[in-house]
């Protein structure tokens, strides 16, 4: 279920659920009928105006930024074309400050920058750092810092807040397996089963920081769904 976390004339922010595409290809209402609910298809139907707003509007309209399916969290969506020209000029300039909540595996220490450019893997859908054969190589720079330590099932975990300074793809989840703390869930880049059960990668937008055009600053945030509440509520800090 969809979340308004804010909305004005220009601009709604929503909580994206996990395990929903922001977008497909092309969101026609009749192409739209006959698939799996996505973000777009949802704001179409809640807010129409935005079906021709943005770069390529026919697929994906209002959207400026997105999050991957399984990531849950705060995504803000414009909704008239100055509003999409304005957000997108502060993404192009690093002016908006995201941070995510994740859980890794292993104990994480203190806090740390991971400055690692990443790639394409050739003939794969995944992202690298240290592949010998990489293409579209893209500087990639991610802050983290430590929530708390965690002991679950005999083993140490670490939640984490992530702040990604750029915006590629893959990029937390990736940085994150470089260091050796891939996030718990995600079976792409880290193991393939994991010891908590989870049925999604624990990874969430937690909040989203940028200025208005007027020169005050706006932060929105998306409370941790309760699927991850209970795994850090219950294990052992």
């Amino acid at each position: 279920m969809v979340e308004v976390v804010y909305e004005d004339n220009n601009f709604v922010a929503v909580n994206k659920p996990a395990g929903m595409l922001v977008h497909g290809r092309g969101n026609s209402k009749s192409q739209v009928a006959d698939r799996e609910e996505t973000l777009v298809s949802w704001l179409l139907r809640h807010y129409p105006k935005i079906k021709n707003v943005g770069d390529d509007p026919h697929e994906r309209p209002g959207i400026v930024h997105r999050l991957d399916k399984d990531t849950s969290g705060i995504l803000i969506v414009a909704l008239n074309q100055k509003t999409f020209n304005y957000l997108k000029k502060l993404f192009q300039e690093h002016r908006i400050k995201k941070t995510y909540i994740a859980l890794v595996y292993g104990k994480l220490k203190g806090k740390g920058v991971i400055d690692a450019p990443i790639g394409l893997k050739s003939g794969t859908i995944k992202h690298s750092v240290r592949a010998k054969s990489m293409k579209m190589v893209k500087d990639a720079i991610t802050e983290y810092r430590v929530i708390k330590h965690i002991e679950k099932n005999g083993k140490s975990f670490t939640l984490v807040s992530l702040i990604p300074k750029t915006g590629r793809t893959h990029q937390l989840r990736v940085h994150m397996n470089y260091i050796h703390h891939p996030v718990v869930g995600d079976t792409l880049y880290g193991p393939k089963n994991n010891t908590l059960g989870l049925k999604r990668q624990f990874l969430h937008a937690a909040s989203i920081e940028f200025p208005l055009p007027g020169g005050s600053r706006i932060r929105l945030e998306a409370d941790l769904p309760e699927e991850l509440k209970k795994i850090t509520d219950k294990a052992e800090a």
